[in-house]
């Protein structure tokens, strides 16, 4: 017997390769301009929009203060109890893409999704100091020498001053961004900071600079839920193959009239996909929706004197009416079939359910804990007196007077520990710090249990209320105890 032949070992990984898209112009790609330009303004500039709110509380418009356990955006605080807003945006966010998804496909990964705003920031960065997409493969393809050295040296400079600005302006929304720059670059900030810029610098770095499409094809798992989410009629960027199949040049298409269809195999579509796609191969994982395919056909089609349109945003349901002789439906119909309705429907309820609830919410918060150790006292005069902890939250950026009164508890008398009974009646009142919590250890002294008509046990409610303008307040209900007679 002969010697075996070697078993080769196929690989499990295909090798990635490179993707250059060329530059291109159009609507798509002056929207996507657009976009990236809002998206970054948003990002970087925010924690730098400065909002009044009185002397006692931060005037940074968008600020996240962990250190005191506030959330403010602009007009709106939201405390650590009230964290269910911030529980309903967040459903609002999913359900907005939902919402999107199923109106317009995969629209927020072609345009707004961070991955595709910072790769397409990088791609141009790309043009900018290698050239356009020839110019690219020839570098990539070609030996290192010097002139490859110093622009691959000047690229990364430019991908890493842009991921650490990155990181940098994410910071900025935990704390006083002017304060946090100083502090930053003098050394005197918190290690989490510093951590924390390395980390989002290292990712934007990597995942905006290398990684790219790989992100979104593999990493990624929202392009495998949104498949979920689409059908028939939703919008998507689709090649209209019976239109344009059988590929043929101009120059055959020419000789044999009528034998070829409008593709004339140029690869336009290929050559300016950001993910290196073909888009005639039909609707694929990879295809973020982003319509610059769109722009380089209709560029070709305008310069051969053929109609635009070979691919386009629309549904399969009206590629195959087209294809039957029909007319495809007019966009507003298409947005408005019954999911997409009922996304819309569920979004703006839980928006109009948390804008009414922040208009109609207190500034005032009251809760109260029954002291059971001990569970009553007897005074002198037969009185029992029951121990209360007091937690009064003004919300305000002021400082606030406020009362303190019982009601439901026959012959009641209330002091705290400042005071004395002496003075104690069925209403006290105190200031309370801006934009704070305090505790009060509160006195309640009310008849026994022979001269009380309610027995032992007495349910009776304690109400807060403003004294500065705003009568709105809280209150709660809690029990009193008396001995058994």
């Amino acid at each position: 017997m002969g010697n075996p032949e070697p078993i080769s070992r196929a690989s499990l990984y295909e090798a990635r390769k490179g993707v250059y898209p060329k530059k291109v112009d159009g609507f798509f790609r002056r929207f996507k301009w657009a976009i990236m330009g809002i998206t970054l303004a948003i990002y970087y500039g925010t924690p730098w929009i400065r909002w009044d709110r009185g002397p006692y509380a931060p005037d940074q418009a968008v600020l996240i203060d962990l250190a005191n356990r506030r959330f403010y955006m602009f007009q709106i605080e939201i405390w650590p109890h009230e964290f269910y807003y911030v529980a309903g945006l967040l459903i609002m966010a999913g359900i907005g893409l939902f919402l999107v998804t199923s109106a317009v496909g995969r629209a927020w990964c072609g345009y707004a999704c961070p991955q595709t705003v910072w790769t397409d920031l990088f791609q141009h960065v790309d043009r900018l100091v290698d050239g356009d997409r020839n110019a690219q493969i020839r570098l990539a393809q070609g030996r290192w020498t010097l002139e490859k050295v110093a622009k691959r040296t000047a690229k990364y400079l430019i991908y890493l001053v842009i991921a650490f600005w990155t990181g940098g302006a994410w910071i900025m929304y935990f704390a006083d961004a002017p304060t946090l720059t100083h502090d930053f670059w003098t050394g005197q900030a918190a290690l989490v900071a510093y951590g924390t810029v390395a980390v989002l610098t290292a990712t934007t770095f990597i995942l905006g600079g290398f990684m790219r499409e790989q992100v979104c094809v593999y990493m990624c798992p929202w392009p495998r839920i949104q498949t979920a989410m689409m059908d028939e009629k939703s919008l998507l960027v689709t090649y209209k193959d019976w239109r344009g199949e059988p590929r043929g040049s101009v120059k055959r298409a020419m000789a044999h009239p009528g034998a070829f269809g409008d593709c004339i195999d140029c690869n336009q579509c290929v050559a300016v996909c950001p993910t290196g796609i073909d888009i005639r191969q039909g609707p694929q994982i990879g295809c973020i929706t982003c319509a610059l395919c769109i722009d380089a056909c209709d560029n070709v089609m305008e310069q051969i004197g053929r109609p635009r349109g070979l691919i386009d945003y629309c549904t399969l349901e009206d590629v195959a009416a087209e294809k039957a002789g029909g007319t495809a439906k007019p966009i507003r119909k298409t947005l408005m079939h019954p999911r997409t309705v009922i996304y819309f429907s569920i979004w703006s309820a839980i928006g109009l359910a948390m804008l009414f609830s922040l208009g109609q919410r207190t500034r005032l918060d009251l809760a109260v804990q029954h002291e059971r150790s001990p569970l009553y006292v007897q005074l002198s005069d037969g009185h029992i007196r029951n121990n209360y902890t007091l937690k009064l939250r003004n919300m305000e950026a002021r400082p606030r007077r406020v009362s303190v009164a019982v009601s439901g508890l026959k012959g009641a008398e209330l002091w705290t520990e400042a005071g004395t009974r002496e003075g104690a009646g069925q209403r006290l009142e105190m200031t309370l710090p801006a934009d704070s919590v305090t505790r009060v250890k509160l006195f309640i002294a009310a008849p026994g249990a022979g001269e009380s008509e309610s027995g032992a046990r007495q349910d009776f409610t304690i109400t807060t209320r403003g004294l500065d303008g705003d009568p709105r307040g809280d209150s709660e209900t809690i029990q009193f105890d008396r001995p058994e007679t």
